[in-house]
């Protein structure tokens, strides 16, 4: 089902049944060296070398101008596989990803004999995780391993309503309808769609969080997002810059990518306009964290 030429570009992953995958993150090999963890570990307190990063979902209804991945790519599915079945081969797949680590003396032992049982799972590697079907019921069955956060665009405001991750994100580049279908040239109009979402995760139980992708001579507007805040009302913000990474590069400038001053002044700004207040940040990835005051 998977066109050959994705299978290409998607080096690294580990395809999971017929619309799956599975890719060991970069600061999970950097932990097993003992060599930095990533963001999230110091922002919210999950073990990097735990974490198993996943999709159930290779496939997107946007193509946002910022994305790294291979969406032009992406197609429909036809038929979609059992969420036990995605659980239970996405820990084969992630354990065998890591198996050429037991040959590295720079690795940590501990580390790597810790990672064979994941306890924090990512649900962000690639495409739209929301429009699986059964995520709600994938997210269960991942839950009594251990942690679990979801990142969505925000186009499936009924699956937002229905999950409960332990953490869920709902990422955004765009502050209106017009900025919505330039930057994420989404198969249709989603807008009215993503403000139902932002509602919706005013009222959800679970740890909420709206990241704000920063894309340099684009977005920059941190007066326009307060009100998409002051609706969603999440437990924190993450101000991220865009990457210059992968397909990105076909369709944005080097000059696109923020410098991490750049986004600490972003994300000041936001503090002024919004009952936010900066917690945290990361200079190796870019990103700074407010919380509610």
């Amino acid at each position: 089902m998977i066109p050959k030429k994705l299978l290409k570009d998607l080096k690294g992953y580990a395809i999971v049944g017929r619309h799956s995958a599975v890719k060991p993150c970069f600061w999970l090999k950097k932990s097993l060296k003992d060599e930095g963890v990533c963001y999230k570990q110091k922002f919210y307190g999950i073990k990097s070398h735990r974490c198993l990063q996943m999709t159930p979902a290779l496939i997107c209804n946007q193509h946002c101008i910022h994305c790294w991945r291979p969406l032009e790519l992406l197609k429909g599915v036809e038929g979609w596989d059992d969420p036990e079945f995605i659980a239970e081969e996405s820990i084969k797949a992630h354990r065998k990803q890591l198996s050429g680590f037991w040959g590295n003396p720079d690795v940590n032992r501990k580390k790597l004999e810790e990672a064979q049982d994941p306890n924090q799972f990512a649900v962000s590697l690639i495409g739209e995780p929301t429009l699986y079907p059964h995520l709600p019921e994938l997210v269960e069955i991942y839950k009594k391993r251990g942690s679990v956060f979801v990142v969505s665009n925000g186009t499936n405001p009924e699956m937002i309503e229905s999950i409960d991750p332990t953490q869920l994100y709902i990422s955004l580049t765009a502050w209106n309808e017009e900025s919505h279908i330039k930057f994420n040239r989404p198969i249709k109009n989603f807008w009215e769609n993503i403000m139902k979402s932002l509602k919706i995760l005013s009222n959800k139980n679970c740890r909420t969080v709206l990241r704000i992708t920063v894309i340099r001579g684009y977005n920059c507007f941190p007066e326009k997002f307060a009100p998409l805040i002051d609706l969603a009302q999440p437990d924190f913000i993450e101000v991220k810059a865009y990457m210059y990474l992968g397909y990105s590069r076909l369709r944005l400038p080097k000059s696109a990518m923020p410098e991490h001053e750049y986004i600490k002044k972003f994300a000041e700004s936001l503090s002024e306009l919004t009952n936010y207040e900066i917690k945290d940040e990361s200079d190796a990835s870019r990103v700074v964290l407010l919380i509610r005051r």
